[in-house]
């Protein structure tokens, strides 16, 4: 089925458009922009040069993808935003583009963001994330599937937030946040394993004491990460969940939260 595209919008004769997609009117589309089928954009969004967006995503008023990226060391090269399928993007959301040639910030599938939320330039996200009121993301940071945060929480750069974890509001933070927690406060505090997300997920009851004994190692022990991860190893009988943990606690480079 042909697009139902507005007379009234401003699209480039070079830009991509699916099958059966939406556009209302004083949309803005550059170049080079490609976007998949059954995609609705609401009036007043950009969709800059960069832009790849896949399948049946709903970009609401206001909102600007591919923006220039917000950062000192972008010299004007070809980088990309690539957004997957089923997204939901509320009004006046801003996405920032890559920084280097072929730099890429990248959306998931199956995404929630709300009013107000940024994303900045080189930032991964994966999965099923949901970002409440003016949440700022920025550059270079990973979020995890099934994240989900709080209003008006930060995340500082270079950082990372591990599966199901839950970023409650208001909060700002420089380190990393594991997988399957509660983060919150100012300042910020462990409030515990993400039990109702775990469940919701399908994670055993079972597993569910395991990851808690996991985080009751890294917490409230006076050990050093690596030490605990070799704790976990030791004490923790193994799962697919606890060798994520592992893994993520591994591989951090700018230190776990409340450690």
């Amino acid at each position: 089925m042909a697009s139902e595209i507005s007379p009234k919008a401003e699209i480039s004769p070079k830009a991509k458009i699916g099958n059966n997609c939406k556009i209302f009117p004083f949309v803005y589309i550059e170049d080079d922009v490609e976007i998949g089928d059954n995609c609705i954009i609401f009036p007043f969004v950009s969709i800059c040069d960069g832009s790849r967006i896949g399948n049946n995503n709903k970009i609401h008023q206001g909102s600007v993808i591919s923006a220039l990226p917000q950062d000192f060391n972008f010299r004007g090269a070809k980088s990309y935003v690539k957004i997957g399928n089923n997204n939901v993007i509320r009004e006046n959301v801003v996405i920032n583009r890559g920084t280097n040639r072929d730099g890429c910030t990248v959306i998931g599938d199956n995404n929630f963001l709300l009013e107000g939320t940024h994303i900045s330039h080189d930032t991964v996200v994966g999965d099923h994330c949901v970002f409440g009121y003016g949440v700022k993301i920025a550059g270079d940071c990973e979020i995890h599937n099934g994240v989900i945060f709080s209003s008006s929480a930060i995340q500082n750069a270079n950082t990372r937030v591990g599966r199901l974890a839950m970023v409650q509001a208001g909060c700002t933070f420089s380190q990393d946040i594991p997988p399957f927690v509660i983060a919150g406060g100012k300042p910020l505090e462990y409030g515990g394993p993400n039990n109702t997300m775990m469940t919701t997920a399908g994670i055993d009851e079972k597993v569910q004491k395991h990851i808690a004994n996991a985080y009751r190692l890294l917490f409230h022990g006076k050990t050093s990460v690596f030490d605990v991860v070799n704790q976990i190893k030791e004490q923790v009988p193994d799962s697919p969940e606890i060798r994520t943990i592992i893994e993520f606690l591994e591989n951090t480079k700018r230190g776990i939260m409340c450690k």
